[in-house]
Formats: structure tokens, sequence, C-alpha cells
């Protein structure tokens, strides 16, 4: 492996870090010490999304870039008499990618090792075999031969659980697999945002956020817009990869490595015309690729920030993955770094009048 560029150090950090909805706290850590040398001030709301706020003209208008900082996962609801672990699930998971999966348990004694098992295929009957196994019959083995060795482990119901897997750098180097893209790379991109502002002069006064709870209905989304009142909004998040096989276009058009995603429609938003036409006319400006996508279901934290005050106009911009809520998703870095550098040159531009102008378009 090619040795890591302090970009890469940064997504391996993001990515490495532990946080399921309402316990962000290790990759709001890692987040802030990132983005702190790049902004003018560094705050949390009450909920717990991280606030990083760059003022280029402070009378300009309020530009709002969020990814979010929880990736999904799973809290700890009982312990049994012989020690495992049984789980409720922290956002959406797809019972098929789930067993035998390694976890880490966050205790109060440190963390834990777990497996997510199930009962032996090799003991079921012949009918049961052919069906998937239902996440309420999956629990979590910690090696604990007892709910008093569990305890003593420092297990207690309500504790996260959060997938296991290290970064890693494919041998195409373009291609990164991690655990919890959705939704870091979004924070990442807020972070490379607010660096490559550095020192440029820029219209508006720019707030890079890494939201909490967006896995479980956009609620840091909701709180930290109605703090910022952003002026117009960008949440960026991954999206749906087309690429892999027995997908077709009429499932998922995009391909990795093509440019970001620029939704249309999903089912909490659709995307404000204006702000997309600005954002796409900019792109053809710039010569960045881009592409379109729309979702018949699902969402980002635009879905909550467009309904914030009286209204933002709002976009969606992801990245296109594959093998999203999984333990191992896999995306392209140029996609990321053209997300960057779209969303840069739009905030360059991004001055009262074209605020305005966009609004009423």
């Amino acid at each position: 492996m090619a040795k890591k560029d302090e970009t890469l150090t940064m997504l391996k950090d993001l990515t490495d870090a532990k946080g399921v909805p309402g316990n962000e706290r290790e990759a709001r850590e890692v987040m802030k010490r990132y983005i702190t040398p790049f902004a003018d001030e560094v705050f949390t709301d009450n909920l717990g999304s991280l606030i990083a706020k760059k003022t280029g003209d402070k009378k300009g208008p309020s530009v709002m870039v969020a990814g979010h900082l929880d990736e999904v996962g799973f809290m700890v609801t009982r312990i049994d008499d012989h020690g495992y672990i049984y789980f409720q699930t922290v956002g959406g998971w797809w019972s098929q990618v789930m067993l035998a999966q390694r976890v880490t348990l966050m205790t109060r004694k440190g963390d834990l090792t777990g497996v997510i098992g199930s009962k032996p295929p090799h003991i079921l009957p012949a009918e049961q075999r052919k069906k998937p196994v239902e996440i309420k019959d999956m629990f979590i083995d910690i090696g604990a031969s007892s709910r008093e060795e569990a305890e003593e482990f420092g297990v207690k119901p309500g504790d996260s659980v959060v997938p296991y897997f290290e970064f890693t750098q494919m041998k195409n180097e373009k291609m990164l697999l991690a655990k919890a893209w959705d939704n870091r790379i979004g924070c990442a991109i807020a972070i490379e945002v607010l660096k490559r502002l550095k020192g440029e002069k820029h219209p508006n006064v720019v707030y890079g956020v890494g939201t909490v709870q967006e896995e479980v209905g956009l609620r840091g989304a909701r709180t930290s817009a109605n703090l910022i009142n952003p002026d117009i909004a960008f949440g960026v998040d991954v999206g749906i990869a087309g690429d892999t096989p027995g997908v077709s276009d009429k499932d998922a058009s995009s391909k990795m490595g093509d440019g970001p995603q620029i939704i249309l429609y999903d089912a909490s938003m659709i995307s404000h015309k204006g702000l997309r036409d600005f954002v796409t006319d900019t792109a053809d400006k710039n010569q960045i690729p881009y592409q379109f996508d729309s979702l018949a279901g699902g969402g980002t934290d635009s879905g909550a920030i467009h309904l914030s005050h009286d209204g933002v106009p709002a976009l969606s911009i992801t990245i296109a993955t594959r093998y999203i809520h999984s333990h191992a998703a896999m995306l392209h870095r140029d996609d990321f770094e053209n997300a960057v550098s779209l969303i840069v040159e739009v905030i360059k531009e991004l001055d009262a009048d074209k605020v305005q102008e966009i609004t009423f378009q």
C-alpha cells in the first residue's frame, strides 16, 4: 500500500472512529481536531452536532455544509444468563450483511470485541435454512460464560455497539474501503471545504457541520440548522452506486468515479431548482464532473434543514458508494475531491445578490 497522504490519514481517522446515533463523541472529537485549524470558531449545539464557522464577509449570507457524524450500529438491550448480548439496531440494517461480523461494544470499562451469532444452520430444518435469519434471532457473543461475567466486563443495557472494520486503500489506490463512509465522507467534505477556503475571499459565512443522529431521523440537522439559520444549505452524504453486477441503470444509474451526485429528489426533499441549476452551471463552467440521481426512499440531512425556520434552499450532493449500511463500503477518491472542488467554487460565488436570485428563481 502506498504511504498515506494527509487526506487519506484524515479519512482513516474519521472512518475508524466509533460513533453510532446518540454516542457520536469519538467521531466528533476527530472531526473537531481536523476542522479547527481552518475555522474562526468551533462549537456544538445542545444535541451534540459540531459546528465550525468560517467568516468571509460577516454581512454576507450563511452557507451550511452538513455531513453527519453517526454511523449505523446497535445498542445493547439485555444480557442473558449465559452472557450472550441481545441488541436493537440503531439505523437501518439488512439482516443478510450482519451474521458472523465483528463488532465493538463501547462500555464504561473500555471497548470489548464481539461477534454477531445465531443458531447454526447445521441444526435447522431444511426449510428454515433457506430463509434469512431475522435480526430478532441474532445475538452478540463476547466470550462471556454468564451474565455476571459479562457485567464484570462492563457491559450494560444501553451500551453502543459499532461495526468493526479498518480503513483500507485498495490495490487500485483510488478505491477506498471502510466502515462508516455513511457519513464520515460528508464530514470529510465539510473539513476539506473549509481547508480550501483558508486564505480565500468568499462573500459569505460558511458553516462546516457534523450533525448527530441522522440515521434515526435527521435529528441533529434540525437542531443545528435552527441554531445557524442558514440562507443556503448543502447536505453531503453517500449515495447509491449502480455499477455492481445485477444492477441496471433503471435501478441505480450512478457510477463510482464519474463525479458527485446531484440529488434531484428523495423521500425527504425535492431539490431546490434555483440552487440546483446554479450548482450544475458552476460545475459546467469549471469542468467538474457530476451525475444526477434520485431516490424513491431514504433522504439526507437536507430533508430537515430545508424545513427549518421559514425554509432554506437546499441541495444534497452525494458520493456514489457501494455496500452502504454494512461493515465495509467502498467509494472513489476522485468523487470526494470533485465534490469538494464543486462546493468551494459555488461558495465563492454565493453573495447576497446571488442567494436572493437563487431563492426566488
